[in-house]
Parts: structure tokens; C-alpha cells; sequence
């Protein structure tokens, strides 16, 4: 992962302005973008000033049901269309996003908050799985073979599960749309995109990309909202939904199964993260920070394989923390087109509200912030992360972003031939 600057200049208001034009701020119901049935809409911001972007239709109850009807009614028709025409599809949607490679980085720039080259890393990740699918599409094998004993045929056949439910998050708003739709349109499925509220432009942006590459209307649905239960909660309990797909936190998820249960419907989860990063005695503590800072900041950390905590032997935990803390001073925070920006905002206020309340929980119980430690004045959702002035009486330094007062995430040496639980 490379945290150089970019060097492409800053992009102009105009162009921003332009971009965010194009794009569609409806529901797609059977091909056409259309108001919700109430009129409602959402606003959507960027989290580097607080303004807003656009004014999006909010979904009902009643337009994620009329999405799941014209998913329904196409569903047929899609299945028995050829495998080639599907893979064609999926390869022309892979060729569109290339092409739009830039708008969909700026895009997810200005609703994410995360620096362009980021971005751009996305749209080269998210458009691989257009590709990858189109390739797989026309290798559905399925098998014939003969029974153990010798008597009969086995023919296995693969087909389409049906309507399905796709929910995706907001911190990569392009990879994890495409990571669903495409074994979907691969498949044969007809789906309903339920994207996040925080983060829907590139979505739309990129539903429109799938009905320019020739998916036929009514294959892909999006319902844009600003109430999720509202889009899920009917949606699951309609015997036609065959399938839901949820990239998200756990105890949402663990929700969207239990609802999921009633009908039998498959489910495909994504849910939360954990991941410590370890540093032993005989590290190279340089390439050890060259990794953290690698796995921490993708994303702006904020992914759910970021690292969450750092276990560091007491013997290197010291000096560990002192080249951690020096790499995190060198990231520039900023707005993410702006070119010298490596750190963006977090996604909102209430992201923001989260981080500090741990931080000033983990300072209340006898932690010092040697990097960051409060919110940024002014416009936007930052949080400073560059380091702060520690007391020098402290002792027993803990690895990361804080140090407490009592060493209990060092790790300690033992010999092969000392017993269990015994230090050495």
C-alpha cells in the first residue's frame, strides 16, 4: 500500500459539479429511475465539509416491494438467457467502468471521504470482479455420472436461486456493489441493490453503467433509502426473495438471519472484523511499522480487516511505539481530492462521536493519546491523528495509538522448556 501523495492536481468545484450531475437520483424500478411512491427523499453529504452532495428518492415499503415485483417478473426470462449473453454483459459493464474509471473515484472521493489514489484502487479492485464473473459465467458446469452402484445417472444442473436481496455497505461503495451484482448477473439472478444511505451516489452511478452495458431492465433494481429495516423488513418476509447478501456489522446481520429464517431464504454474510497485529521480540520493527501502517490505514482504517489492536513483545513495545506514532505524524489529512491528502474524514459525525468516546474512555482508565486524541475544528467529520505530547513518567508503553499505565497487551518470552503459564 503506498501513502505517497498524489500527484494529479486538485479537482475543480465544476467538475465535482458536473460529475454529481450525472448522476441518477431516483429509484431504478424496471429500468426507469423514478420518484418513491411518497415523494421522500435523503440527503447525501460530504463528509469533508458537511455539505450536501444530492437529494435522493428515499425508498418505501411499497417501492421495495415494487422492485421485487419487477424482479420477479423478469426472472424467468433472465435464467434462460444464454450464458454468453450474460458474460458479454458483464465484460461491457467491465470495459464502462474502466472507461469512467475517474468519475466513479471522484464519486466515492466526495460521499467516502477517502484520498483519489484510494479510490482509484477501488475502482480497479471493484470492476475486477465484472471481469472475473463475465469469464466464469460460461464455466457453470454442471455433472453426469453414474450412481455407486452402476445402475443409474446422476445429472446435476445448476440454476438460478432467484430474486435476491443485496445490502452493502458504505466504506466501499463501488467493490462491494459489484462483488454482488455480478456472480448475481453471472448466475442468472435478478436482484434488488439496497445500498447504504451514507454512500448510495456511486451505486447509482454504477447501476446506470449495468443498464448502458445492456442488462435488461428489471434485472437490477436499487431502492436507495433512508430507512433500511423499511426496505428489508417486507422484502424478507415475500416468499419471492430467494436470497440475501449483506456486507455490514454483525448484530445486523445476526438480525437479517433471523428474518431470513422464516422463508428458508439462502443468506451470504460478511459481517464485522477482529485483527490483531503482533509484533514478537525478533522483529524487524521498521518493516513491523511498514505493516501496521499498511494494515491500519487502508481504507483510512476504516475496513473491517483493519487492524484493531497491537500486541507488541515489552521487549521492542517501546520503540515500536515511538516509529508507529512518527510513521502516523507523516499522513496529511485533508479533503480527499485535494492531492496532498492521505487521510480523509471518518464517514460522519456520529462515526466521529464513536471514535473520540474511546479514546476518552481509554484516557479516563490511565491512557495517554501519543497520536491524535480529540476532533478537528472546523467543517467535516476529521479526527486528529498526529501525535501528542506524552508525560514522561509513564511506564510500560502500550503499542498503538495509546499507552496505559500497566503493560496488559505486551507479550512476554517463554522459554520451550519452562512450564506453561511460567515466564522466563
Amino acid at each position: 500500500m503506498s501513502l505517497a501523495p498524489a500527484l494529479s492536481p486538485a479537482v475543480s468545484p465544476e467538475r465535482e459539479a458536473a460529475l454529481l450531475t450525472s448522476v441518477p437520483t431516483g429509484l431504478l424500478i424496471s429500468g426507469e429511475w423514478v420518484d418513491s411512491s411518497d415523494g421522500g427523499t435523503f440527503d447525501v453529504h460530504d463528509p469533508a465539509t458537511g455539505q450536501v452532495l444530492a437529494s435522493l428518492a428515499s425508498a418505501t415499503s411499497d417501492d421495495a416491494i415494487a422492485a421485487l415485483d419487477a424482479a420477479d417478473a423478469v426472472q424467468a426470462s433472465w435464467a434462460r438467457t444464454a450464458p454468453r449473453v450474460r458474460a458479454e454483459i458483464l465484460r461491457r459493464a467491465f470495459d464502462l467502468v474502466t472507461e469512467r474509471a475517474e468519475d466513479f473515484a471522484l464519486l466515492m472521493t466526495l460521499e467516502m471521504g477517502k484520498p483519489l489514489p484510494e479510490a482509484r484502487g477501488e475502482v480497479t479492485y471493484g470492476a475486477e470482479f465484472l471481469r472475473w464473473f463475465s469469464e466464469e459465467t460460461v464455466r457453470d458446469y454442471g455433472r453426469y455420472l453414474t450412481t455407486p452402484e452402476g445402475k443409474n445417472k446422476i445429472l446435476v444442473h445448476h440454476k438460478p436461486v432467484g430474486p435476491c436481496l443485496l445490502i452493502t455497505p458504505w466504506n466501499f461503495p463501488l467493490a462491494m456493489a459489484t462483488r454482488k451484482v455480478a456472480p448475481a448477473v453471472a448466475a442468472g439472478c435478478t436482484m434488488v441493490l439496497k445500498p447504504a444511505k451514507l454512500t448510495p451516489l456511486t451505486a447509482q452511478y454504477f447501476a446506470q453503467t449495468m443498464l448502458d452495458a445492456g442488462l435488461p431492465a428489471g434485472v437490477l433494481n436499487v431502492v436507495s433509502s433512508s430507512s433500511a429495516s423499511g426496505i428489508s423488513g417486507p422484502l424478507l418476509k415475500d416468499s419471492r426473495l430467494r436470497k440475501v447478501s449483506f456486507t455490514g456489522s454483525t448484530p445486523v446481520g445476526k438480525r437479517l438471519m433471523a428474518d431470513a429464517a422464516q422463508n428458508v431464504l439462502r443468506t451470504s454474510m460478511e459481517l464485522g472484523g477482529n485483527a490483531p497485529f503482533i509484533v514478537f521480540e525478533d522483529a524487524d520493527l521498521d518493516k513491523a511499522v511498514e505493516g501496521a501502517m499498511a494494515a491500519k490505514m487502508r481504507n483510512m482504517g476504516e475496513a473491517c480487516t483493519a487492524a484493531n489492536r497491537f500486541l507488541v513483545h515489552e521487549t521492542v513495545a517501546q520503540e515500536f511505539t515511538r516509529k508507529f506514532a512518527a510513521a502516523m505524524a507523516t499522513l496529511a489529512t485533508g479533503r480527499g481530492t485535494d492531492p496532498n491528502t492521505q487521510v480523509g474524514p471518518l464517514i460522519d459525525a456520529g462515526a466521529r462521536d464513536d471514535v473520540h468516546a474511546l479514546v476518552s474512555a481509554a484516557v479516563d482508565a490511565g491512557a495517554v493519546a501519543v497520536t491524535g486524541g480529540a476532533p478537528v475544528d472546523g467543517p467535516g467529520y476529521f479526527y486528529q491523528h498526529r501525535p501528542r505530547q506524552r508525560p514522561p513518567q509513564r511506564r510500560h508503553p502500550q503499542p498503538g495509538n495509546l499507552r496505559p499505565r500497566r503493560p496488559r497487551h505486551h507479550l512476554h518470552h517463554r522459554s520451550r522448556s519452562n512450564p506453561p503459564g511460567q515466564r522466563q
